[in-house]
């Protein structure tokens, strides 16, 4: 034989030798791992049973929070909701700054051709949403007042005559 093919019958030997042990490895660990227990007992189950209750228990949550339910914003005496704590509460993030090519609050440029289409379409598209706006500006859990107040006293900042 000539020493190049000795090289590569070594090399095949060693490999062979590397796989056959690897697979010698993995049939003792199963068979050592195995579990050949027979049917389990009443009391086994019992114990089953008990530690399931446990379990539910320990996930079980520790606390609760109530989350209280949105009230509108309401002025002093009037009783009447606040278009304007509304607005810097909710609707300024793009309204302040001009987010998004939103009006500016108090931009009477801005605001005259959307003031001339009205009160009942300004806050129809302020409830259902516009644009890129979303309906009532992202917030759901204002009520169509609370929208149609924020709208009122952004668009009678913005040179609106809004009642």
């Amino acid at each position: 034989m000539s020493k190049e093919n000795s090289h590569l019958k070594s090399i095949l030997e060693t490999v062979g030798v590397v796989i056959g042990s690897f697979i010698f490895a993995m049939v003792v660990i199963v068979a050592a791992t195995k579990k050949d227990s027979p049917e389990p007992t009443a009391k086994v189950v019992e114990n089953t049973v008990v530690e399931e209750k446990v379990a539910e228990a320990d996930m079980k949550p520790v606390a609760k929070v109530k989350v209280a339910q949105a009230t509108p914003e309401k002025t002093g005496d009037s009783g009447s909701i606040s278009g304007e704590k509304i607005a810097q509460k909710n609707c300024a993030l793009c309204h302040a700054s001009g987010m998004m090519n939103s009006p500016k609050i108090g931009d009477k440029g801005q605001w005259a051709p959307r003031i001339a289409q009205g009160k009942e379409m300004l806050v129809n598209n302020a409830i259902k949403g516009i644009g890129v706006m979303p309906a009532k500006g992202g917030n759901t859990s204002l009520s169509d007042a609370e929208v149609a107040a924020a709208v009122v006293w952004m668009a009678n900042s913005s040179g609106g005559k809004f009642k």
